[in-house]
Order: structure tokens, then sequence, then C-alpha cells
């Protein structure tokens, strides 16, 4: 038996029950890890409101960080007592202990606590494509990143800024404009307030942007799209204000020969060899403290329920965890 976070119909955030559940044994080519830490991210909230939709009941979380304490049949390239973080493979980690595919495990160096990695996995792993596979930054370039003090803002701004990124972010109050500014933002938009469109291209002296990163979805499109010099690359990788609706694809043609994409974690990090790649580079950054990763809400595994009050009311920011 363990403690888990259990949602047995879609609904708000008192969907979620702390509950005891049956685990059992690891089978061929998985582990049984204990949770030092617990990430919260947005996509949790899509699985527990059915957005997304997933078998019920089912234990919310996708990112955490804990000691391996017993493998199945096959695993080699981890061992009971080794610590590991992951992010994926969908839902599950809402839990004091879980059965999972080792596939998903990566070896969390010495240097690197619990909490960090719990709470940098799947937003640390996000960044790294967004910044090395959807579109390569590379020094000189100016990219405008949205919600620019979330979770995923606040490593991308600095990974960007280290890489030699000219840092363009949006954030929705003077608090938030604080943080981004300090975690890589050479300038911060107010989107409450200014045009970011206007705004982007005052800044930029009408040169624009090489990408625009936006993980807000509807609220913010198509006005991304004008923030971008032709043969920019709009990369969509969240809907926090719901999906954009569909478009005509010929307004990309009309605003500059643009690339746009929607890209997925969990397609990245679909095999073992590109999740090793992908989490040594994070490691590395993290390690060598070019990007800090701040952890600026905790909450008890039994109360994940509050943790997703603050997380939808908007007034979270960065990395949050809950803590099993």
């Amino acid at each position: 038996m363990t403690n888990a976070i259990v949602v047995r119909e879609p609904g708000g955030p008192e969907a979620m029950r702390y509950e005891a559940v049956e685990l059992g044994r690891p089978g061929p080519g998985e582990v049984r890890v204990r949770h030092r830490a617990v990430g919260i991210n947005f996509i949790d909230v899509y699985f527990r409101t059915g957005a997304y939709p997933a078998p019920l009941p089912l234990t919310p979380g996708g990112e955490g960080a804990g000691d391996v304490v017993e493998v199945g049949e096959g695993v080699t390239h981890v061992a009971p007592g080794d610590r590991v973080a992951y992010a994926g493979p969908g839902f599950g980690s809402y839990a004091q202990e879980r059965i999972m595919p080792a596939h998903s495990l990566v070896r969390l160096p010495d240097a690197i606590s619990y909490e960090t990695g719990a709470a940098m996995m799947l937003k640390g792993l996000t960044a790294q494509y967004l910044l090395r596979k959807t579109y390569r930054v590379k020094a000189g370039d100016t990219i405008l990143m949205h919600a620019a003090a979330g979770g995923v803002g606040l490593i991308l701004c600095q990974w960007a800024r280290h890489l030699g990124c000219t840092v363009i972010g949006t954030v929705g109050s003077r608090d938030k404009g604080d943080l981004a500014r300090a975690h890589g933002c050479d300038h911060v938009i107010y989107y409450r307030e200014e045009d970011f469109a206007a705004r982007v291209k005052e800044i930029t002296g009408g040169r624009l942007c090489e990408v625009v990163y936006d993980g807000i979805g509807k609220a913010t499109f198509p006005a991304s799209l004008d923030c971008l010099k032709p043969f920019g690359t709009f990369a969509s990788f969240g809907s926090a204000s719901g999906p954009i609706d569909a478009f005509n694809i010929g307004l990309l043609a009309q605003k500059g020969s643009l690339y746009a994409t929607r890209p997925t974690l969990f397609t990245h990090i679909a095999k073992r060899e590109a999740l090793d790649e992908m989490a040594a580079e994070l490691f590395a950054v993290v390690a060598a403290g070019a990007v800090r990763i701040d952890v600026h809400g905790r909450w008890p595994l039994a109360e994940a329920a509050e943790a997703h009050r603050a997380l939808e009311s908007r007034s979270t920011t960065g990395a949050l965890i809950l803590v099993p």
C-alpha cells in the first residue's frame, strides 16, 4: 500500500482525494520509486479536468525525484538505492511511491537535490527541446518568451541568455517582471497594460524576433505571429488560456513565410538515447550555475488541491512541488 492523490471523475481541485492505494511489485522493465519530491505542472490540471482525456481513476503528475526501491526483471541501468528523476510517462507521480517504466528514469547527479530534480525535469527538458531542437537558438538571436515568470519561462530565459540571445518576456504583474529580469530577461512586457506585438516591434527597432515560444495559446494568437521576422518560428507548446482555434495556414505566408509547430516533450523523449542526451545537457547547465532552479511553492502531498488552486489562480511563479 501507499498513499496517493486519486481523481475518480473530472472536476476542480476538489476532485483530487488523498487515498491509500494498492501498489504491488514491479514487473519486467519496471521499477518501484519512493518519491522525495514531486513536480507540479499545468498539464496536471488538464488531466484533472478532463481537458486531456485519460482513463479514470487516475493519479495526476508527470514529474518526480526519489529513490529506486525495487527493480523488475530486465532492468539494468538503475538499481535499488539509486537517486533518480523523471518526466513522464503521462501521469502518476502524485504519490508516495509508484511503479513505472524504467526507461523513463535518469540518474540524478549528487550535486542536484531531490527538490531541484523534481522541479526541473518536465520544465527543464521542455526548455531544452524548445531552445536546442524546435528552433536551435544561437548567439545574437532575439526571442520572445510568453509567461516568462512561469516554470518553463524562468528556465528558458536563463538558458537563452546563457546562449547569447536577447530575451524579451511577457508577464502579468510588476513582481513577475522583476522575477523575469532576475532570470535572464533583457526586456519585460506587461501584457495586461501593453500591446505586446507593438512593444516587440519597438524594442527590436522593427527587426522583430527569430522565434516566439508560446505556452499561453488562445489569448496570444495570432498576435504572436506579428512578433516574428520573415522565416521566423512560432513554437506553440501549451494552451494555458485555451487551445488555439483552427486557422487558415495561408496566414503564415501573409505574415512572412513563417514556420509554426506544436511540439511535445514526450515525442522528444520517447527514445532512451534522446532522453539521456537531453537530461545530460540540462544537468550540465544547472550544475554549472548557468540555470538556477528556484522552488517558489511547496505543499504536502495531501494538500495537492490547494496547490492546484494556487496554480490556476495565476498567482504562482516558477517551480512548485509536492512533498510526500
